[in-house]
């Protein structure tokens, strides 16, 4: 079995569910030890158990992404435990279907306040300790939503493209920290959030539109494009934007 990221430290955002807990399991299997946080602390342990029952390393803390006393918290949590913050993936993040005329003020704050305060906070908290890594990464996950638009969306497509965009400025800005910085943007995916929806052949068929591998991607597909940018294979990478979607913007 290959090792890909054989003794790094990973900070996972969202790792109690879907694709946050998908890209612990995968980074845990591949030699890292892995810092799982999320505001469910009943999921974010269970995540913790599952890699534990593979004979993997990790803890798990509650964490509000957009709070900078819980990012201090993580941060100091791993340089306690390991010393150092070699991979920080920013997954937490939250969405609602609603047209521009029906968010309100509140819905689209704290769609903003998860999605990209949170991800803003964890690029700037982990900087000093990444600063003790050999080769740190920042995977940013966005969405083909932050590069496209669809209906009924509005806030959550606005917030995923300032993720896109504070990427490249992240990436452009930590330079001198030798950290690189790069976006995720995945498709449909198959999760708790869209598996309503994907459970019927006419919603099926409406989410996945021009999706060309007619399908929709599993949490694992995209946990792999993480693992990637994770792991010095990726080394020459900084500031891009990797989309997972299945060919769905590619017409």
């Amino acid at each position: 079995m290959t090792s890909r990221v054989e003794g790094k430290i990973a900070v996972v955002t969202g790792g109690a569910a879907g694709m946050g807990r998908a890209h612990s399991l995968l980074l845990a299997r591949q030699g890292a030890s892995v810092v799982v946080t999320d505001v469910d602390g009943a999921g974010g342990k269970e995540t913790v158990q599952l890699i534990a029952a593979e004979g993997g390393t990790a803890s798990f803390m509650q964490h509000d992404v957009s709070k900078a006393a819980d990012w201090a918290a993580v941060v100091d949590h791993a340089v306690e435990r390991h010393g150092r913050i070699d991979v920080l993936v920013n997954n937490a993040g939250i969405l609602a279907f609603k047209s521009l005329q029906d968010t309100d003020d509140d819905l689209w704050d704290r769609i903003f306040e998860v999605n990209v305060k949170g991800t803003f906070l964890g690029c700037k908290a982990v900087i000093p300790a990444m600063q003790k890594s050999a080769a740190p990464s920042i995977i940013n996950i966005s969405s083909m939503y932050g590069i496209i638009a669809a209906p009924n969306a509005a806030a959550y497509e606005a917030s995923k493209g300032a993720v896109r965009n504070l990427t490249k400025a992240a990436a452009v800005d930590l330079k001198e920290f030798g950290i690189r910085v790069n976006s995720v943007h995945p498709g449909v995916i198959a999760t708790a959030m869209t598996n309503d929806i994907l459970a019927s052949e006419e919603g099926a068929k409406a989410l996945l539109g021009t999706t060309i591998l007619g399908r929709p991607g599993q949490p694992e597909e995209v946990s792999a494009v993480v693992l990637f940018l994770a792991s010095e294979e990726s080394s020459f990478m900084t500031g891009s934007e990797v989309v997972v979607d299945g060919g769905y913007i590619a017409q």
